[in-house]
């Protein structure tokens, strides 16, 4: 028996271990899992090349818990290590055996599945256990050794009796941490982390029920067996090339991802590269609706089929984190903060591939089935609208198929909108206008009013809109946003209208007199314009400019342009040839005069929503009045 010491460069390296190797404890599992994987597809890529002369045959790795002696055991059936190899690769910390078997190994290993990326895995033990004993024999013709470490920087390593190839760890759980040798707490880390790992997984049996053999009766029960429980897939979708799967393959691994989501995926994107960087992967486009918050973390980032994490940020751009699926790279560093990953040159290229696949697919579908793609589009538009916002590589692509419906439920592209519009709806600088509404119901009067005049109207509704209408019109000629309850739609329609206003001058004067004594000024700006008599006598715009400001400010951007909070402003658009307004001018008292003016006003204020509160009451009470 041999007895030694660590060879460590730091002497209370296990403590050290124990509280700052991993943020979270239960990653030991994860990382003596892969170490087990990587022994295995070694001894698989060795055997394949003529350097193991020995049966690979088909092995598993098995996680068992003995409650009794407090102890959880990793078994695997890879390359194992002789007693040689256990002092080089255990009692040398510093030193990975996967580095030196990948470099060695460089030409021809490169694409066998092998990790060898996290770190210190085997000491990852020491987080939960008070000693852990190896027992390896390797597929060479040497004796198995047995290796025991107590946590300290001393360890035994003597002669084994094991007889079949391949490894065997066992960790002695520690007092505080005996919630890992519960059943439920293993097969969750295991379906977390180690649900889609290359090598099969067992743990514990379970029940199958066999066929009924002919001859049973019908009240006979149907025989069963015990078979092994393997809790993962070894071959999931993304592994393979997308040539091989059909729509029902991508929506089952869909299903197998997200077993508690119910409706499927709108589509998918398959990912698969090998230069300058690795990557595979499965993105899915799920239905979002308005919700951009709800929805984040479904992106799972493996590496070589092991779970990472779901906080993807850094990597996948923002804009994308939205949808679902997986992606898989052994060229993207972990355990790092999210500012190193923004810097680092791999991801950026992997992030700008990403982009650029999704907005190919998209592309795709908008050609070659349009149809489809409007039906959809209300479910992806926020992806869409969100990464032509915070992309410009994104909004050069996504410029040729984001659709603008209108309120009438047709759908166009920017271009087709621009051939449609332009020669109409221009204001008084020959700006381009497209005129839109956020809500069909709470805007119908003004929108109403604008398509009276064939103006088109879009209905843009998304959360983001009032940010995607600021990147627009810097990024376009010549063209300008106006919502449909703007201000900027009055000097819009005043250009078109032929319609003369019935009042003399000096009725207009004692007009415009009569309504600033009765509306507050500090709120509205009173503006006396000519339209068709059978058009509402009072409207409300507010400036196109401070509504913009407030959307943003509701919206988390108000901040950037320190305005602080914008004062409620107003445009009232009086319609002079209006039969009430002639009523208005022609009443003979006072008292009449302004019960009118303030009917009227409250009238557009309703149609708004901005009669409230003791203005709706008293509204109510004068509407009853004058019924009477």
């Amino acid at each position: 028996m041999a007895t030694g010491s660590i060879n460590v460069s730091v002497e209370n390296i296990f403590p050290l271990i124990k509280k700052f190797l991993y943020s979270d404890h239960e990653i030991f599992l994860r990382e003596l899992i892969s170490n087990a994987t990587d022994a295995t597809l070694k001894l698989k890529h060795l055997t394949n090349i003529g350097e193991a002369k020995v049966e690979y045959g088909n092995p598993q790795i098995e996680i068992k818990i003995d409650k009794e002696k407090k102890q959880l055991h990793i078994i695997d059936q890879g390359l194992g290590m002789t007693a040689e190899e256990v002092e080089k690769y255990i009692n040398q910390v510093a030193f990975s055996g996967a580095e030196e078997f990948l470099d060695k190994y460089k030409d021809g290993a490169k694409d066998s599945g092998i990790i060898g990326h996290f770190g210190l895995g085997f000491y990852s033990a020491f987080m939960v256990a008070e000693k852990v004993e190896i027992i390896t024999k390797s597929y060479k013709d040497e004796p198995a050794a047995h290796w025991i470490c107590d946590g300290s920087p001393s360890f035994t390593l003597e002669e084994a009796d094991k007889q079949d190839r391949g490894s065997e760890i066992i960790l002695h759980i520690s007092e505080d941490e005996l919630d890992f040798l519960e059943e439920s707490k293993i097969s969750g880390l295991l379906s977390k982390y180690n649900k889609f790992m290359p090598v099969p997984i067992k743990f514990g049996t379970k029940t199958e029920t066999l066929p009924k053999p002919e001859d049973a009766k019908e009240e006979d029960p149907a025989p069963t067996q015990e078979v092994d429980n393997i809790i993962n897939n070894s071959s999931p979708a993304w592994t393979k090339q997308p040539t091989e799967l059909e729509d029902k393959d991508y929506k089952e691994f869909y299903r197998e991802l997200y077993p508690s989501q119910f409706e499927e995926p709108l589509f998918n994107i398959h990912l698969n590269v090998d230069y300058p960087f690795n990557l595979t992967g499965i993105l899915y486009f799920p239905r979002l609706g308005q919700d951009m918050n709800v929805q984040k973390d479904k992106i799972q980032l493996y590496q070589n089929q092991v779970f990472v994490t779901d906080n993807v940020e850094g990597i996948v751009p923002e804009f994308l984190t939205m949808l679902r699926g997986v992606i898989d790279s052994p060229d993207i560093p972990l355990n790092v903060s999210r500012s190193y990953l923004q810097a680092d040159g791999a991801v950026k290229k992997i992030s700008s591939y990403i982009t650029r696949k999704v907005a190919d697919k998209l592309s795709s579908l908008f050609k070659n089935s349009r149809e489809e793609f409007e039906q959809k589009w209300n479910d992806i538009k926020i992806v869409i609208e969100y990464g032509m916002l915070s992309e410009d590589k994104f909004f050069e692509k996504a410029d040729k198929f984001a659709l603008y419906p209108t309120v009438d439920g047709t759908f166009m592209t920017y271009a087709e909108l621009e051939e449609k519009i332009k020669p109409t709806q221009t204001d008084k600088d020959d700006k381009m206008v497209i005129l839109y509404a956020s809500n069909k119901d709470e805007q119908h009067q003004y929108i109403e009013a604008a398509k009276n005049k064939g103006y088109e109207v879009l209905l843009l509704d998304s959360p983001i809109v009032a940010h995607l209408i600021q990147k627009l019109e810097g990024s376009k000629e010549n063209i300008t946003f106006a919502r449909v309850d703007a201000d900027h739609i009055d000097k819009l329609i005043k250009k078109d209208e032929e319609a003369i206003s019935k009042l003399s001058d000096e009725e207009k004067e004692s007009l415009k007199t009569d309504l600033e004594t009765v509306i507050p000024k500090e709120k509205y700006t009173v503006q006396l314009e000519a339209s068709d008599s059978e058009s509402t006598p009072f409207m409300i715009t507010q400036p196109e400019f401070m509504r913009r400001m407030k959307e943003m400010q509701q919206s988390g951007g108000g901040g950037m342009f320190g305005m602080g909070n914008m004062p409620e402003m107003y445009n009232l658009i009086v319609n002079t040839n209006h039969a009430l307004v002639g009523e208005i001018i022609s009443s003979e008292t006072t008292e009449k005069k302004e019960r009118l003016i303030k009917q009227a006003l409250d009238l557009a204020k309703l149609s708004q929503n901005l009669l409230k509160g003791e203005e709706l009451t008293a509204f109510v009470k004068r509407s009853l009045e004058m019924i009477k």
